[in-house]
């Protein structure tokens, strides 16, 4: 896929890939960091929580490396900010 507003790929990256995914060409970087990490009512995500301290542990999500998803994190997060408003 074409590096876009939605799509980047660093493959210089020293963890590329983070997670496992079939298709490395798909593979998106632009949110190497799960923006949707902190609202856990919008996630949809694959995570469970570890450790004593309960850490959300995102290792089997692989949601915001899928270009198509691109559209669903930004929806998300304006509901986020929008809740946050009211």
């Amino acid at each position: 896929m074409e590096n876009s507003h939605r799509f980047f790929s660093n493959r210089e990256c020293k963890y590329f890939p983070c997670h496992s995914k079939p298709d490395v060409n798909e593979f998106n970087c632009l949110f190497c960091y799960c923006p949707l990490y902190f609202l856990h009512d919008k996630c949809e995500g694959h995570y469970k929580y570890s450790g004593k301290e309960c850490v959300k542990n995102c290792e089997g999500c692989y949601l915001p490396h899928i270009p198509e998803y691109y559209y669903t994190i930004v929806s998300k997060l304006r509901e986020g900010i929008n809740d946050k408003a009211r």
